[in-house]
């Protein structure tokens, strides 16, 4: 099992800009945007580490549609020309400022200046004479595109976003999991990744799946320049071989920007919590508290951070700081389950440990408790659901 050579795993870069030849009315000249991109933009992609990819063919009858979207919001990083003020490439740089606060970099032509709105952001200029780009001007533009990007990849994440800049503490949305799906098929991401995850053997030992996984991170080349999507599976690939040394060592190299993100953060606290390294359960309950102060309480979170009261508490059963660990799992976990009382997990856990506790409140909780979880079980069909998980629950 080899992990194929190719472009499949690099960081996307979207390029969002005008296409073919377009006149400038106030310069009454016409514009090669093809030649811009081809001359400058595409090579200063590409040694940056990235992959290019433009945006001309998503476009139909002026409406964008989910592949255009799917660019937006999933490429980790974007170069924009504001050149002649196309509607369509403001529009789009909106969105993306709007959910994404660094990792954009907009270019313009000097040939005019750019709009009031659009002014303070921190843009690169290049020149062009009688509308042609010259070989000196495409050498300039191409090495200031790439000196952004290359401080996007590999310093740390400044924030590019007018939005952001105003509001230092606001947190970028986190897609639903459901959209993010759709919009990661629309990009056709991480097929030959993918198939060098799946070609490890179910059956393989534990030494053996930790050499092929470590070998294909190595294959992989500098974290920064990756595609998240890969990332992410690497990382869940680690957390299911029960590598959760590699794990974390993986989530430590993530660039910024992924290191964020709120699932990243929910698994990289579970990958602390089994690997047990002094000062790691310690960290996993900083990141998860920080993730509901920061987004507040939800059923994910909170079941991690309950697991790991729960993990203190066996192994301390029967001290008296065991005690304290089991009514802080039992509580996490009850906030958890009323986050969002459709997760029966955190409910059922809930349950279980105040069965546990064995106290006339417990087992008191515990009644005002169970037709709740079982009434969230029986809307997943119950018995008859098609998850493992929810048939497991019910017997």
């Amino acid at each position: 099992m080899t992990l194929e050579s190719g472009t499949d795993y690099k960081a996307i870069c979207f390029v969002d800009m005008s296409f073919g030849k377009k006149p400038d009315l106030a310069g009454g000249v016409v514009i090669d945007f093809d030649v811009i991109y081809e001359l400058a933009i595409r090579p200063a992609i590409s040694e940056a580490g990235l992959e290019p990819i433009r945006g001309d063919k998503e476009r139909t009858g002026g409406i964008i549609h989910v592949p255009m979207f799917a660019r937006i919001l999933l490429a980790e990083f974007m170069v924009a020309d504001l050149t002649l003020a196309n509607p369509n490439v403001f529009y789009e740089l909106g969105i993306r400022h709007a959910m994404k606060p660094f990792t954009t970099v907009p270019i313009f032509a000097t040939t005019g200046s750019l709009p009031f709105d659009v002014g303070m952001v921190r843009s690169i200029g290049y020149e062009l004479k009688d509308g042609q780009l010259s070989a000196d001007a495409a050498e300039k533009l191409r090495t200031a595109i790439k000196e952004r990007l290359d401080e996007a990849v590999h310093g740390s994440t400044q924030a590019d976003s007018p939005v952001y800049q105003l509001i230092p503490d606001l947190c970028s949305p986190d897609l639903p999991p459901s959209v993010e799906r759709v919009l990661k098929d629309r990009l056709s991401e991480q097929s030959g990744f993918h198939a060098s995850i799946a070609g490890i053997p179910l059956d393989a030992s534990k030494e053996d799946k930790r050499r092929a996984l470590v070998d294909i991170q190595d294959r992989l080349g500098h974290i920064a320049t990756v595609r998240r999507s890969v990332l992410v599976e690497l990382m869940l690939a680690y957390r299911d071989a029960e590598l959760f040394d590699e794990m974390v060592k993986l989530c430590e190299k993530f660039p910024d920007y992924l290191q964020a993100n709120t699932f990243v953060k929910q698994q990289w606290a579970f990958g602390l919590n089994r690997r047990k390294s002094p000062g790691d359960r310690e960290s996993a309950v900083t990141m998860l508290e920080g993730l509901i102060k920061d987004r507040g309480p939800d059923p994910e979170t909170l079941g991690i951070l309950g697991r790991i009261h729960k993990d203190r508490y066996r192994e301390g059963e029967g001290s008296l700081l065991a005690q304290g660990h089991l009514d802080e799992a039992i509580s996490t976990y009850t906030k958890g389950f009323e986050a969002d009382p459709r997760d029966y997990y955190p409910g059922v856990n809930a349950i279980n440990l105040l069965i546990q506790k064995d106290t006339p409140e417990a087992l008191k909780e515990a009644e005002r408790l169970v037709p709740l979880v079982s009434f969230a079980l029986a809307r997943r069909g119950g018995a008859s659901s098609s998850d493992y998980w929810d048939v497991a629950t019910v017997r």
